[in-house]
């Protein structure tokens, strides 16, 4: 891979403002702290802020890409992102001292596309009201779904991996960060079908439902035995689904299995149906395909406080989300000695008239004593952020008050 001079400057003054500040004594400190976290020694709960409305946060044009190369142009944005994070709103992450490069890994895709209107609330942002067409409204549609092929790209990784090499020597050692799989099957289906057709079909047809579940596993678990023989699982990237994931007993390595690593699992439309259902159409599935990982994270968006006892039994979960539609103190009653509580605070008070402080505090204080009072073990991931009104420093404090509150 040829990169232009301006690249090569880029890339080189960009990696050399995160060596520095990957060296600091502070991300060791960190990092120890994730690692007695996840071996459920923790001495306080962890921070961490993600999933952030970049378009309101260049204020000062930082984080505007100049690199040409499509490629290296995701690793400058990475870096940017990551230097931004550090400087603005670092609470607990960690940057590791090498320069993740992610591998060229394609997929053929499930067979369908989904068609999705979008109407935006800015223009300049990524944040959207969606609607889907329906695509599966015959059980003869249900065959259209194919398990999709992986391809790992051995030539181009290694010209990424020799152009890094080249632009990188001397600053820091980089790493090709493998696959980190999405198991929430619902999240697919429900861009194939609409939120409100998934609803109706699981009342009128659950036969056509239970048929498009069992080509899910199918295709999950095709993939997994595809990625397997690549060795294309990720070791390095010590992130899933906005969590670190360091543990003493993790093994940094190139050619990687999915017992190795972490997955996440989720059904966030299942919230508005009943435990009953997540059992038959979520669980009985997912546990078929979570048994083929060392770790997983599950849920996001979705209230579990009500269905914990199902969850729980799921093969390998070792963290369990607690969103802003689960009620804490009942999750933090009834979730079991050997799992972390992932909490996401409520974004809505970022994306206000006026930024309340007091709120912010309240909100924090009321999480960390229901996982105080039930000796459960917690962190704090802020993010689905869809606005901060154009105010970035609003994360800032609310990194600030997190940390306050956790080490009272």
């Amino acid at each position: 891979m040829a990169l232009s001079k301006n690249d090569v400057s880029i890339l080189k003054t960009l990696a050399s403002e995160y060596a520095h500040l990957a060296s600091l004594p502070i991300q060791k400190k960190k990092k120890e702290m994730w690692l007695r976290h996840n071996s459920l020694a923790s001495e306080r709960p962890m921070i961490l802020i993600d999933q952030l409305p970049w378009n309101e946060l260049n204020t000062d044009g930082s984080l505007n890409l100049q690199v040409e190369d499509p490629y290296f142009r995701g690793v400058e944005d990475w870096m940017r992102k990551e230097i931004y994070k550090w400087k603005h709103f670092p609470a607990d992450m960690v940057l590791d001292e090498y320069i993740k490069l992610p591998r060229p890994i394609s997929s053929t895709g499930w067979g369908l596309e989904a068609e999705v209107e979008r109407l935006y609330t800015d223009e300049t942002g990524d944040v959207a009201a969606q609607r889907m067409t329906n695509l599966i409204q015959e059980e003869e549609d249900v065959e259209k779904i194919k398990s999709p092929v992986i391809t790992l790209d051995v030539r181009k990784e290694k010209e990424i991996r020799q152009t890094a090499e080249e632009i990188f020597a001397g600053i820091l050692p980089v790493r090709m960060t493998g696959m980190i799989m999405h198991l929430g099957a619902w999240d697919t289906i429900a861009y194939w079908m609409g939120v409100e057709a998934c609803y109706i079909e699981l009342i009128d047809r659950p036969e056509m439902m239970h048929a498009v579940m069992e080509k899910m596993v199918k295709g999950y678990l095709d993939q997994i035995d595809q990625l397997n023989a690549l060795g294309a699982f990720d070791s390095y990237g010590h992130y899933c689904h906005c969590s670190h994931t360091y543990h003493p007993d993790d093994k940094e390595k190139e050619f990687v299995t999915s017992k190795d690593t972490w997955a996440f699992g989720l059904a966030q439309l299942f919230t508005s149906v009943s435990p009953r259902i997540t059992q038959e159409f979520e669980c009985d599935y997912m546990e078929k395909v979570f048994c083929r990982f060392g770790s997983i994270y599950y849920g996001c968006c979705d209230r579990l406080d009500d269905r914990l006892e199902k969850i729980v039994k799921l093969p390998n979960v070792k963290k369990i989300s607690c969103s802003p539609w689960s009620d804490r103190e009942k999750f933090s009653e009834k979730l079991p000695k050997g799992f972390i509580m992932s909490n996401k605070p409520t974004p809505a008070y970022l994306a206000m008239d006026t930024f309340d402080e007091d709120a912010v505090r309240r909100d924090i204080r009321r999480t960390v004593d229901a996982a105080k009072k039930n000796d459960v073990k917690l962190e704090m991931i802020l993010k689905d952020v869809s606005t901060v009104r154009y105010h970035p420093e609003r994360l800032t404090r609310f990194s600030e008050i997190a940390i306050e509150e956790t080490e009272r």
